[in-house]
């Protein structure tokens, strides 16, 4: 296989790709931006982009915010920390930026989540409660949070 080969070229692009996902998944409360990854993975940041859009449906830095809202939701569930201490602890370096993220993917504020979720999933295993409150991707919340028991 040449280096000119395209399908070979493309096989080495969606590795490329998957290792920035993977390490997005990693270091998800580190500071990265689309720049050092793209460095990283020796692309530039609008190649990094498009090819990461065309792979995984969105750019990383939406794929990123999702991350941290995710974890950020499994923070607030457990109730022990406030909304400015979970913003800080996946890694949002602005706490409006973080409060407007997670109202488009989750569809309420973290404060109003924050209420209403703690405790309302307890004796459910980890995995489903993942699963059931993964947040919706690309600003499509619902216009009223569904109940999570």
């Amino acid at each position: 296989m040449s280096s000119r080969d395209p399908s070979g070229q493309h096989l080495r692009d969606l590795a490329r790709l998957r290792r920035v996902r993977d390490r997005i998944d990693r270091e998800y409360a580190q500071p990265l931006d689309v720049e050092r990854l793209a460095r990283d993975a020796h692309m530039s940041a609008g190649h990094l982009s498009r090819q990461f859009r065309l792979a995984y449906g969105e750019s990383p830095y939406s794929y990123l915010m999702t991350r941290r809202i995710e974890r950020a939701m499994a923070l607030l569930r457990r109730g022990d920390l406030s909304v400015t201490e979970v913003c800080f602890a996946v890694g949002c370096a602005s706490l409006g930026t973080f409060s407007t993220r997670f109202t488009e993917l989750v569809g309420v504020p973290p404060s109003a989540y924050k209420r209403d979720a703690a405790g309302d999933m307890a004796g459910v295993p980890p995995c489903v409660t993942k699963q059931v409150t993964r947040p919706i991707r690309n600003r499509e919340a619902p216009a009223t949070a569904p109940k999570l028991a």
